[in-house]
């Protein structure tokens, strides 16, 4: 299931998957093989084969010497469009997930990852031709004036691995103690010395669980997930030439935020991203990204509709995206998928049968070419069970690049092979020949596909005008509401002011008013004081009054007691 942050193995996890059996793995094969000429072996071990024999045009034999030759690594798988597990020697590595893988110089390279809640910072080495791992003894060169200064690297998870010339980068990844930017590592095979590259520009924020992805010259940085466990949807491309960052803003919709997806490009110039997980729900949606535009889009598919999945892994071959794995928070993907990026058709390859390391989360998968053969590899992952089991799946066609036709004059007479030949060198390294008479299968097939691609493409430039001439009316209808709309601003704003005008005068008369209840106020004030002063007034006119009455009083009665007493009045009185 996904969002997987264990620390120890849980086997119940798998427990919706069906129990499988004592053997590896069970393989359903999902598009049977053309059949192939089968060599007569010399020995019974299944790695001894008889050299055919060459038939001139005429059906008479010319050659019938064998040389038996012994089928060394990848060779040694027979079967077509089936999961196989390897028989490697050496000593395996320690069962991870969330680890980085790349194929450099026939040897697949498998550095860090997560076991047991623990980060690992090993790297370990699988030869393709022998099918032996070893550790490699990495260091990591001090950033110091002494070149001789080494040191050792620091565990990671959730990081990738980019191959690049002769040298392979690692980027990003969780660490114990994450930096604020992300880190460039450098691996050198020939000095086995891990470097710290200096980049420039702005560095995108430490993360885990992005995608990577070479085009051309560049790599290209999407999503993932920070130290502080918040998703990204995030868009950033470093030049290699300059090793410069460069933060994008592309126009059209994203895909969400998320981490543990897929990424691919085609043609060197779109980039596609498939599923992936939030904190909550897995994806299964496609989304593509034109690098010369830098616009988003969401393309229509043909064929089944993937499953949501997170933690599944990718590899491309050609115009074909094979994705393996992952989970969708119920239980493993047993299905090998193959999207076809030029006509978006989706189809199942093989299907894988009960508890096996393929229907896991946070495995890899890369691709190598051996004898002319394509072969998808995958290593560890997580279902419940830690793993470190390699599995390989031979893809049916020889790559176009490496098959040949061979044709031989004996006695002024060209003979062709008619069986698959197999020539030592003198290194005891196999050449594998292709017969003649694949060139009409290969021609017919090639016209078949074309005229397949054509026709879907036809249909596509149909569907894309329709959609244009929807997306023109569409055009037209915003911008009659874009034009009303602007109408009604214009009279609203005109609204807007008149409302603002009176708003002003009643401002202004408020302010009078206000004016007008101060004076109000104030001269209140003064009629109280006036009030006091005549009430004041009052009393002392009766106080006035009264004293005179009291004097005339006084007044008339001793005038009557001065006329009984013989004493005459005062004439000043009078």
């Amino acid at each position: 299931m996904y969002w997987y942050h264990w620390q120890e193995e849980d086997p119940g996890w798998y427990s919706r998957v069906p129990e499988f059996n004592s053997e590896p793995v069970v393989d359903i094969q999902m598009h049977k093989p053309k059949e192939e000429p089968q060599v007569v072996p010399a020995s019974t071990n299944g790695t001894l084969f008889s050299e055919p024999k060459i038939v001139s045009e005429n059906g008479s034999s010319v050659e019938t010497q064998d040389k038996d030759v012994i089928l060394e690594g990848l060779s040694t798988v027979s079967s077509h469009d089936e999961w196989t597990p390897l028989s490697i020697s050496g000593h395996r590595p320690k069962p991870r997930y969330e680890h980085g893988a790349t194929v450099l110089q026939d040897k697949m390279y498998i550095f860090g990852g997560n076991h047991n809640g623990r980060y690992l910072s090993d790297l370990q080495a699988l030869d393709l031709k022998s099918l032996t791992w070893s550790k490699i003894d990495a260091k990591l060169q001090a950033e110091s004036s002494d070149s001789a200064k080494t040191s050792q690297i620091a565990p990671c998870a959730g990081h990738s691995l980019i191959t690049w010339g002769n040298k392979f980068f690692s980027i990003a990844g969780h660490t114990k103690d994450p930096s604020e930017g992300i880190t460039v590592k450098e691996f050198d095979p020939h000095t086995c010395t891990w470097s710290i590259v200096r980049t420039y520009g702005k560095s995108p924020v430490s993360r885990g669980g992005q995608t990577v992805t070479l085009v051309g010259t560049t790599l290209v940085l999407f999503g993932g997930e920070d130290a502080k466990r918040c998703l990204l949807n995030d868009l950033h491309i470093l030049d290699l030439e300059t090793m410069t960052w460069d933060d994008v803003d592309a126009i059209g919709t994203p895909p969400s935020p998320r981490s543990d997806h897929a990424a691919a490009c085609h043609a060197d110039r779109y980039l596609l991203i498939f599923g992936g997980g939030s904190h909550a729900t897995c994806f299964n949606d496609l989304h593509v990204l034109d690098l010369q535009t830098m616009e988003w889009s969401r393309p229509k598919q043909q064929g089944l509709t993937p499953s949501p999945r997170a933690g599944h892994a990718g590899a491309t071959i050609g115009e074909n995206w094979y994705i393996v794995g992952g989970g969708n928070n119920k239980s493993g993907v047993s299905e090998t998928l193959v999207l076809n990026m030029s006509t978006l058709t989706w189809s199942v390859v093989s299907t894988v049968e009960g508890r096996v390391p393929l229907a896991s989360e946070g495995m890899t998968l890369v691709h190598s070419n051996y004898n002319g053969y394509d072969y998808l590899i995958s290593f560890g992952g997580y279902n419940g069970r830690y793993s470190n089991e390699v599995y390989t799946l031979k893809l049916n066609l020889k790559s176009d690049s490496k098959s040949t036709v061979k044709e031989e004059t004996v006695s002024d007479t060209t003979s062709r092979v008619v069986e698959p030949e197999v020539e030592t060198s003198q290194d005891g390294k196999i050449r594998e020949i292709a017969m003649d008479s694949a060139d009409s299968d290969v021609k017919n097939n090639s016209d078949e596909a074309s005229e397949q691609l054509l026709a879907a493409l036809k249909a596509e430039k149909e569907e894309l005008e329709a959609l244009l001439n929807r997306e023109q009316l569409q055009t037209v209808q915003l911008k009659e509401e874009i034009s009303h709309a602007e109408n009604r601003n214009l009279e609203l704003t005109k609204e807007l002011q008149a409302v603002r005008g009176q708003l002003a005068a009643e401002q202004s008369r408020c302010f009078k008013l206000e004016v007008d209840v101060a004076e109000l106020r104030q001269k209140l004030q003064s009629m109280d004081a006036l009030e006091k002063e005549v009430e004041l007034l009052r009393r002392q006119r009766a106080a006035s009054e009264q004293a005179a009455l009291d004097a005339k009083q006084r007044q008339s009665s001793g005038g009557m007691w001065g006329w009984l007493v013989g004493t005459p009045p005062d004439k000043s009185e009078s």
